[in-house]
């Protein structure tokens, strides 16, 4: 359930805040530097870039080791393709959301109507709290925030992954914005018949691109278009 910030204090919403985070500071100062967006930062000559850029390396971390345990039988390719949707900047806004950054972020006076939240602020917003937990109560602490934020965010990429056909959308990328139609070569296969690897490469206008390790053609084939997708255009989510 969302707090009600309206008429509070700054020092009580640092309180409500870290109710919803479920996790209180003992520094309270790095939770608010987590909160100013570089919006405020001529008023207080800080902001949560240091900690969102910190954060972002943890959360790789974190979630990295996490799918590590979680599918042991899965390839690089795979655990590639659920950690960069779970890491993307949709995901993370949406958790930010649900923990009501929205409400406590100390922003400039372009952003105050707090309804209209660009993503991409609840997004860093979010990593620079992981940052802030990091330096404040250490890598189990923050492994523990982490995985009960985000765990359910893995759960709905599994369950969707089946859905996307990453060739179907390359094809129609490439011949929209390239004119050229994508190629399919095997660079390596190894093992016997019953448990053999395939690695793929995505070729587009003789020059290689994404490559993907498969048990199949077909799925080393789904890992490396979803790679190429992601070079040539890394700002979308797929």
């Amino acid at each position: 359930m969302k707090t009600n910030t309206t008429n509070q204090t700054e020092s009580e919403k640092l309180v409500n805040c870290q109710k919803d985070l479920n996790y209180f500071f003992k520094n309270v100062d790095m939770l608010t530097i987590a909160l100013t967006h570089t919006s405020r930062k001529s008023d207080f000559d800080f902001s949560n870039e240091r900690l969102e850029f910190l954060g972002d390396a943890v959360l790789g971390m974190v979630i990295s080791e996490l799918l590590f345990k979680l599918f042991p039988d899965y390839y690089e390719g795979e655990l590639t393709k659920i950690k960069s949707v779970v890491v993307s900047q949709p995901t993370l806004s949406k958790v930010g959301h649900a923990l009501n950054l929205e409400e406590y972020l100390i922003v400039g006076k372009g952003l105050v109507n707090r309804l209209n939240f660009p993503k991409s602020l609840l997004a860093n917003a979010f990593e620079a709290i992981v940052g802030a937990i990091y330096l404040d109560g250490g890598l189990l602490v923050v492994n523990r925030f982490i995985t009960d934020n985000l765990c359910n965010e893995i759960d709905i990429v599994c369950k969707n992954e089946h859905k996307k056909n990453y060739k179907s959308l390359l094809q129609q990328c490439c011949q929209k914005e390239l004119g050229f139609t994508p190629l399919y070569k095997v660079l390596q296969q190894h093992g016997p018949d019953h448990v053999k690897v395939f690695q793929i490469a995505v070729v587009i206008n003789n020059t290689e691109y994404g490559i993907g390790w498969g048990k199949s053609k077909k799925e080393a084939a789904q890992i490396a278009a979803f790679h190429t997708l992601k070079s040539i255009k890394p700002n979308d989510d797929f």
